[in-house]
């Protein structure tokens, strides 16, 4: 694994966490923003508290003559904030857009605010879904988004339920189309050089997933589980509990839209098509 920094663009590196998994990808990627020549960068998700992870970055920042000026997370899960402590460590600002869940003090960086930094402008587009906090990162210099979990280099993401929203993930997807970015750097996996087609690929996938939620129902099938194990009975079965919470997101929304009830059991687990 590579875990020395690889230059996206002008103003954008990126490192690889040496954290591969079914749900990481590759890895988590860390970016750097920054200007030439201006002496400082700022950090998009750190990722894991690795050491060798730890150890990359720096020797990026050396490598650029440059300190960290400020630590952006584009959400609070633990593969891209676990690492919020090195911000401190660095005399950095730890930025999220909702502090209470990140576990290190954080400033608010909210829907539509600008950090201004590294000579850099970088926006913060709320895109809740994925998680509740998430937020995607437009770089006006280049033209790119920083889309972190919200669409990834390869496959689909997980909407995290129940922090996660199904109707607010889709929602985003919508928002991030109408940003208009030349290229997305996501949270794993490669860039993406045609957001407006991988963005619709999105919403029609989310679209057959609802769909086959509806048909496992239709079928008989009346939990969460029963219905992961017919709709991802062909995935890799280490990514069944992130379906489930997915399945649980797009039974949250079917339910909110009045098209599925719970059927009363104890444990309130049970659904069925109204």
């Amino acid at each position: 694994m590579n875990l020395s920094a690889t230059d996206l663009d002008e103003v954008t590196a990126v490192v690889l966490a040496p954290n591969p998994s079914p749900m990481t990808l590759e890895g988590t990627n860390t970016y750097l923003l920054g200007s030439a020549g201006v002496g400082e960068v700022v950090v998009v998700d750190p990722g894991p508290d690795l050491g060798a992870h730890r150890s990359a970055v720096e020797a990026a920042l050396a490598d650029r003559d440059a300190a960290v000026a400020a630590v952006v997370l584009t959400h609070h899960h633990a593969d891209h904030a676990a690492a919020a402590g090195w911000a401190r460590q660095w005399g950095a600002t730890l930025h999220a857009f909702t502090p209470a869940l990140v576990p290190r003090d954080a400033e608010a960086l909210l829907d539509g605010a600008v950090l201004r930094r590294a000579g850099l402008a970088i926006e913060a587009v709320h895109t809740p879904g994925h998680s509740s906090d998430h937020l995607c990162l437009r770089v006006p210099a280049t033209d790119v988004v920083l889309s972190g979990d919200h669409v990834l280099g390869r496959g689909s993401t997980v909407v995290a339920w129940p922090d996660g929203d199904m109707a607010d993930y889709l929602a985003s997807l919508r928002r991030l189309a109408e940003l208009g970015a030349t290229a997305l750097y996501p949270g794993h996996g490669p860039v993406v050089d045609d957001p407006d087609a991988v963005v619709a690929t999105y919403l029609a996938h989310r679209r057959e997933r609802e769909g086959q939620v509806l048909a496992a129902l239709a079928a008989g099938d009346v939990t969460p589980t029963e219905i992961v194990l017919r709709v991802y009975a062909d995935e890799d079965p280490a990514l069944h509990p992130a379906a489930e919470r997915s399945v649980r997101a797009n039974l949250e929304k079917l339910m909110a839209e009045g098209r599925v009830r719970r059927s009363g059991d104890p444990d309130g687990q049970e659904v069925g098509l109204v």
